[in-house]
């Protein structure tokens, strides 16, 4: 396998993960995070830290962009120490963070007018998955820029999905799946806290729900949780509230209108307005089980 500096900016949950994935495959990998305690945590495990993106990518073929949200890409790109300040003609961008479509092709565009290529490539199965290369992949650009980056790719991940060569098509097919994911989790959460108002047994009964025709991995995964009581935050509430926001937005912009993905999407929005934003999603449970 062809390996090349690969720089990772943003090593949060996700990026972190990948970083991790990365280090034991023998890869160069630099990091990048407004947490400096996540990058030593890395330093300690091969990786190189810088202060600033820029420093970052400037030795770097290829920089992994693993931010939260379209404001923190901008800045990571083109504010006063970002990427494009060092970059060179030639050098790859992956836009990893589940953008607006738009935004991404306007990012997109703003990094080809300085000869930086951009692979268009949300990712999808959570921190432990991304630390073991085996997270989902959508990821749109150029065949030559998808081509030459297909080392990295396979590292990553074993599920790389080729979705298009335009660049937005990875975030429209990331918003498609993680409007499906909030509308299955909301669905696990009723249902369950409906069970526990029934007087059921919440374990028996989703023992029942995963071998029979309601079953869903992300029900499965936050519900277990949550009977648990196990609501540290993998998957902050807020960022199911921006991705339901985001692909609602995303469906009216084509004029389509869907009787749950806005009903997943207010659910969300109260749940956090209620004051379990910083908590996991799997909190869903019980804030449903006490309305």
């Amino acid at each position: 396998m062809t390996r090349f500096p690969v720089a990772i900016v943003g090593v949060g949950n996700m990026g972190g993960a990948m970083a991790l994935n990365l280090l034991s495959k023998g890869w160069v990998v630099q990091v990048c995070d407004v947490d400096g305690a996540k990058v030593q945590s890395l330093v300690a495990r091969g990786a190189i830290a810088h202060e600033t993106p820029a420093l970052t990518a400037a030795n770097g073929v290829a920089t992994i962009v693993c931010v939260v949200d379209a404001a923190q890409c901008e800045d990571v790109l083109f504010g006063a120490q970002g990427l494009t300040s060092v970059m060179q003609p030639g050098q790859v961008v992956l836009l990893c963070p589940t953008l607006a479509p738009q935004d991404v092709e306007s990012l997109a565009q703003r990094l080809a007018e300085r000869g930086i290529a951009v692979l268009d490539a949300p990712m999808s199965g959570g921190p432990v998955r991304a630390r073991e290369g085996t997270m989902s992949l959508m990821v749109a650009g150029e065949d030559a820029v998808f081509t030459r980056m297909a080392p990295l790719l396979s590292a990553l991940s074993s599920q790389v999905f080729r979705i298009s060569a335009r660049v937005g098509d990875g975030a429209r097919t990331k918003l498609v799946n993680n409007l499906a994911a909030g509308i299955n989790l909301v669905g696990a959460a009723e249902v369950l806290a409906l069970a526990r108002a029934m007087g059921l047994d919440l374990v028996a009964t989703l023992d029942v729900i995963e071998q029979s025709s309601g079953q869903s991995w992300i029900g499965s995964e936050r519900m277990r949780r949550a009977i648990a009581g196990d609501l540290a935050p993998r998957a902050h509430m807020t960022l199911l509230e921006k991705d339901t926001w985001l692909a609602v937005q995303a469906a009216q912009a084509v004029g389509f209108a869907g009787p749950l993905g806005a009903a997943a999407r207010d659910v969300f929005a109260q749940a956090s307005a209620a004051g379990l934003a910083e908590l996991d999603d799997a909190a869903l449970l019980q804030w449903l089980s006490l309305k």
